[in-house]
């Protein structure tokens, strides 16, 4: 019997002209008006998990699509004052504080969920969603260990029907359609460097880089589940300093400037100049480095082998205030990206830089900005002279949230699914492990160990899960 969804999957390829097996499928045609008013009756049942700040943020997106049936909403923290208007928006909605509570009592309600929730929390709500036969948009970065990217992958792998999406919005905006354009067309070509850079102080706090131990407990908010908030990692009293954002700061908890923003800004370099993992990572700068939490600047250089015909090539990242890279000759003025997502800290003070990258190749140097902003070629003289040369660059047919509904109905694919973003997010991994310990790391690309130290061999895996939280880490 053919059902709605099989007639949608049908329309959406014969819209984009492809087989099911075509990897154009991503550069699939927009729908007709036709096609986009079945698609947006056929609505995805959908859960959210962590409903406030970035959460709220996501919830916005997903309803201006018009293609989803809000059905359950989770977060530890019900009560909190930044989960009240999404509770309102949804009065009908179940609510759950536990997300194992959620799948268990309530899976047979949902199709897919999306969480933006913080990172060290990632992996188990991946692994129980993957569980359940759930679709899953989880917010970036993919994981907090280089082992449970690897886990994920692997999982993921095993459920084919199952569509994830990973939150770098960018990748189903203008600078994923340009950089595959322009490489496919040999303007982007035999890239040797790529500079990426984060200076503004939108995660950056105050804490004393002499710290010795974790905050001292604060009074904990009223029917927080604190305990499902922790998950798997060590145990640490309820402080204002570990909750909201701050979370980003700790080891324990967060990636830092380089997992909050990396995927923002070197996704596209990493997955089409299919880049892998590197053979050497290297902490060029920290500055008020300690054993808690991320330096308040870091200078991180990443080195990737050749890759068929394509040149070795290096990766330096730079993040703090006071820690901008070198600009080349001809740079201009740094662009700020409008439509970078605001956050629960407060407005972002104008930087010196804005967030970019630079990217070095045999004959031209790119500037580019962060989420979906486009590459421009520099100086200008150059981008003048190439501007004939340039090919036409495909329109998206859908945003990230659509794009991750449509792949939830068969009509696409992800493109930013666990297989390809799963390795984006090791990436990251071994950056902020070269991070805590300070050094220079040899990487075996085949073995996935750490030649010259052990102590950050141990770190691609972390602690040891929590009592009870042991059967996520296995599939």
């Amino acid at each position: 019997m053919s059902t709605r969804r099989d007639f949608l999957k049908e329309v959406g390829m014969a819209a984009a002209g492809l087989a099911l097996g075509s990897s154009n499928r991503l550069f699939a045609q927009p729908m007709t008006s036709k096609e986009w008013a079945a698609a947006k009756s056929d609505k995805v049942k959908i859960a959210y998990i962590g409903i406030g700040n970035r959460g709220e943020q996501n919830i916005a997106e997903f309803e201006k699509t018009g293609m989803v049936d809000v059905v359950a909403l989770c977060d530890v923290d019900l009560d909190g004052k930044q989960c009240q208007k999404v509770l309102n928006m949804y009065p009908n909605a179940i609510r759950v504080r536990n997300f194992r509570d959620l799948f268990e009592k309530y899976g047979n309600t949902f199709e897919a969920v999306c969480a933006s929730v913080p990172d060290h929390i990632h992996f188990p709500i991946c692994m129980m969603a993957l569980k359940y036969n759930k679709h899953i948009y989880i917010e970036k970065p993919i994981t907090r260990t280089f082992m449970e990217a690897e886990l994920l992958m692997q999982a993921a792998k095993k459920r084919p029907n199952v569509a994830t999406q990973v939150g770098n919005q960018g990748h189903s905006e203008a600078n994923y359609f340009q950089f595959k354009a322009w490489k496919d067309a040999g303007i982007i070509k035999d890239v040797t460097a790529v500079t990426a850079h984060m200076n503004n102080a939108r995660r950056w706090h105050n804490f004393d880089a002499n710290i010795y131990k974790y905050p001292d407990a604060d009074v904990m908010p009223e029917h927080m589940d604190w305990l499902t908030w922790i998950g798997a990692c060590p145990y640490h009293d309820y402080s204002e300093k570990l909750h909201q954002g701050n979370w980003r700061c700790w080891y324990d908890y967060g990636m830092g400037a380089l997992g909050d923003w990396g995927a923002h800004l070197i996704d596209t370099v990493h997955e089409f100049l299919e880049l892998g993992l590197p053979y050497e990572i290297t902490m060029k700068y920290a500055k008020g480095h300690n054993d808690f939490f991320f330096p308040f600047s870091s200078t991180i250089l990443f080195k990737f082998a050749a890759r068929g015909s394509m040149p070795p090539c290096d990766i330096t990242w730079y993040d703090g205030i006071d820690n901008l890279p070198p600009l080349p000759k001809g740079y201009g003025n740094s662009e700020y990206n409008a439509n970078v997502p605001s956050t629960n800290q407060g407005k972002t003070p104008v930087a010196k830089l804005n967030p970019g990258k630079i990217i070095y190749s045999k004959d031209l140097i790119f500037k580019g900005g962060s989420h979906g902003s486009t590459l421009s070629i520099i100086p200008k003289e150059k981008a003048e002279e190439m501007k004939s040369k340039l090919p036409e660059v495909p329109k998206s047919p859908s945003n990230h949230y659509v794009n991750f509904l449509r792949a939830c109905q068969g009509i696409e694919k992800t493109r930013s699914p666990f297989e390809i973003n799963g390795v984006l997010g090791q990436v990251f991994c071994l950056g902020v492990i070269a991070q805590r310990l300070n050094a220079q790391l040899f990487f075996d690309t085949r073995t996935k160990r750490f030649t010259n130290n052990e102590f950050a061999n141990a770190l691609l895996t972390g602690m040891p899960p929590r009592r009870g939280w042991e059967d996520f880490y296995v599939i």
